[in-house]
């Protein structure tokens, strides 16, 4: 489960931090967002995806938001739990997850 988006301690950005931490499968979420249309950079050890705003995925399921908006930073979260099949924040309801986490 995420716990709720909150400001980066360098107040840049907002984060979601998943407790427990996640093992996110990268190859198969750059394949999954490239295929919602989403440019993805890969630096091996996490993904910068171009989403609005710009999230960095790490293979932990760390979110790191580029935006001061946390009603930005909700929207894409939400798209990347239906894109993903991330867990729920602790104020969502559980969903059942696919095959995007190992």
């Amino acid at each position: 489960m995420y716990r709720k988006l909150r400001l980066c301690s360098n107040n840049g950005g907002y984060e979601a931090i998943p407790d427990p931490p996640l093992r996110l499968d990268l190859g198969h979420a750059r394949h999954v967002l490239e295929e919602a249309g989403v440019a993805v950079v890969d630096a091996r050890v996490m993904l910068v995806a171009a989403t609005d705003p710009e999230v960095t995925i790490s293979r932990s399921g760390r979110l790191l938001f580029k935006t001061r908006d946390p009603a930005a930073a909700e929207r894409v979260l939400q798209q990347l739990r239906r894109w993903l099949d991330l867990p729920g924040t602790e104020v969502d309801e559980m969903v059942p997850r696919r095959g995007g986490i190992t």
